[in-house]
């Protein structure tokens, strides 16, 4: 399976703007500058995306996880925050936060499954930096 998506760019680094697309059409020339990735602006930023990303790849393990061990998850709420460090020009961190309500479950077997996705969803393999994560079941 391949995914794909396109950045288009015009002007310097600080001054320039450009917009990111995905073969899927979530994101259609969506707009991203220094603005949005350094300030606060209109549009959308790498960091923003990975972040979504890693949010959705997390939850979606959790769950296989969950069903899995015979638990059907009512619901999974991830927030993902991604640290990106100017000076050092990377990620220096993602912090997972996250909640479910899963019937059934002790506080021990939810803290396994969810250390296995932290570790195993492919999003996290790929990432280079620290990852942390904070879990409760409601």
């Amino acid at each position: 399976m391949k995914r794909s998506a396109s950045a288009h760019w015009e002007g310097s680094g600080k001054e320039g703007s450009g917009h990111l697309s995905a073969q899927s059409g979530a994101l259609d020339k969506t707009p991203y500058s220094f603005i949005t990735r350094f300030a606060e602006g209109q549009g959308t930023n790498p960091e923003e995306l990975l972040a979504a990303a890693h949010a959705g790849c997390f939850t979606m393990k959790l769950s296989f996880n969950l069903s899995g061990a015979n638990f059907i998850p009512a619901s999974i709420d991830t927030q993902c925050e991604v640290t990106l460090d100017p000076a050092k020009g990377e990620i220096s961190s993602s912090k997972l936060t996250v909640k479910a309500k899963v019937p059934g479950i002790s506080k021990e077997k939810f803290d396994e499954l969810v250390a296995d996705a932290k570790a195993n969803c492919p999003v996290s393999k790929l990432y280079k930096t620290e990852i942390t994560c904070e879990a409760s079941l409601d």
